[in-house]
């Protein structure tokens, strides 16, 4: 059974972002994507909410919903997550990360 997958505006004016910038990492997450619509519940993703599911490709995150009732996978969000030499080098400049207490 193969899904349709439709993207909101927000994570179309996304993806064309990330086309500038990182046109490789982009090409990974779009491939990712197309494999929705084969398998909509992959094991590298998790649920996030009632409705929700997020999937994670290296740096970036994908958040789509399943709508079971007309077999759609509708992609909400397309975003980069932070990574550590962008925690390091505002470690460098002098922001302070708080720290978390056990």
């Amino acid at each position: 059974m193969t899904c349709e997958i439709i993207f909101e505006p927000n994570a179309l004016n996304a993806a064309a972002r990330f086309l500038e910038e990182d046109p490789a990492g982009l090409a990974e997450v779009l491939d990712a994507i197309d494999e929705l619509a084969q398998d909509p519940r992959p094991v590298a993703s998790t649920p996030y909410g009632l409705d929700i599911r997020r999937l994670r490709v290296d740096d970036y995150r994908v958040l789509y919903v399943i709508e079971s009732e007309i077999i759609r996978i509708l992609v909400t969000h397309l975003g980069r997550t932070a990574w550590l030499g962008d925690l390091r080098h505002a470690e460098n400049a002098g922001v302070v990360r708080p720290r978390r207490v056990l």
